[in-house]
């Protein structure tokens, strides 16, 4: 039985924040050390059932992609050792597997949000006013069609517990400035081309994913928080999908289906997940690992 981690209480180290997924904790004055618990969020609300081992998939996940683009833009992992960083054995066995040190680095409160497909919030846009974010697209497309083109149709940074916003282009420029917005936009779709091409053979369709930033000393651009994960991004199995219904997928739209079959508000507290869903979330989590990363 894979043991549960729904939140974390480091005595050495002090905790800075405690986010929908991750704990964060301050290692000395220029690092950081994420831990990626089993928490999962859905409709911006924590729920109070953990998926088993999702923590340490998603770290397996991110760390993979963070090295696969490691020439293509700065990333947050540090030099630092989880060794250094805890160097109480029984603590650093607490979080080994899903913890990560990290650069202290300044975020950017911006969601970089690419879509591939129309799927979720970007189809209810397009439904209503034949867009997304202010970007119009073709008619006559169906739930899941693949895009012309990928588009880039960023959100704001909710707090936890409050919802994220679709924001256009033109209010990342007036919150973060045109030279980190432009680079921002530019890199995040080259980041999701170039991973749904890796994916597709592995028999994964990226749909969209969703990327944060922050920057160093120097003003230079670096990829932080979490990369192309189940929980950041829509996964759908290749071999079964099929325009104009929701496809299969090994992501927590699964969670999110079955969430919509209840009468539930959307609203904290969330609802328990029975033990079938959480054991099919679990299973979709580690299939989407083994085929992205062997």
């Amino acid at each position: 039985m894979v043991p549960v981690l729904f939140d974390t209480d480091l005595k050495s180290l002090p905790l800075i924040h405690r986010g929908k997924v991750r704990d964060i904790y301050a290692v000395g004055d220029d690092h950081m050390l994420i831990v990626t618990t089993d928490r999962l969020s859905a409709f911006d609300v924590i729920l109070p059932t953990a998926i088993p081992g999702k923590g340490a998939i998603l770290t397996s996940v991110s760390n993979f992609w963070f090295k696969h683009f490691s020439k293509t833009i700065p990333n947050q992992v540090s030099d630092m050792s989880l060794e250094d960083a805890i160097p109480d054995a029984r603590e650093r066995e607490l979080v080994e597997g899903r913890a990560i040190v990290v650069k202290k680095l300044k975020a950017l409160p911006i969601e970089a949000i690419v879509r591939g497909y129309i799927i979720g919030s970007g189809w209810k846009d397009y439904q209503a006013n034949g867009s997304v974010c202010g970007i119009e697209l073709p008619k006559g497309l169906q739930l899941a069609d693949k895009l012309p083109e990928a588009i880039y149709t960023p959100s704001s940074k909710a707090a936890v517990g409050e919802h994220d916003e679709n924001i256009d282009y033109e209010a990342t420029v007036a919150i973060i400035g045109e030279a980190l917005a432009q680079q921002i936009k530019e890199v995040s779709l080259t980041l999701y081309t170039q991973a749904a091409a890796y994916a597709l053979p592995r028999g994964i369709i990226i749909a969209d994913t969703k990327f944060e930033f922050g920057v160093d000393s120097q003003n230079q651009l670096t990829l932080i928080d979490e990369a192309l994960t189940p929980d950041s991004s829509r996964f759908w199995l290749a071999d079964a999908y099929q325009p104009g219904s929701s496809p299969q997928s090994f992501d927590k739209q699964y969670v999110r289906d079955y969430l919509e079959t209840l009468d539930w508000d959307k609203t904290s507290p969330g609802p328990d997940l029975p033990d079938e869903v959480v054991q099919n979330t679990s299973a979709k989590y580690s299939e989407a690992l083994d085929r992205l990363t062997g």
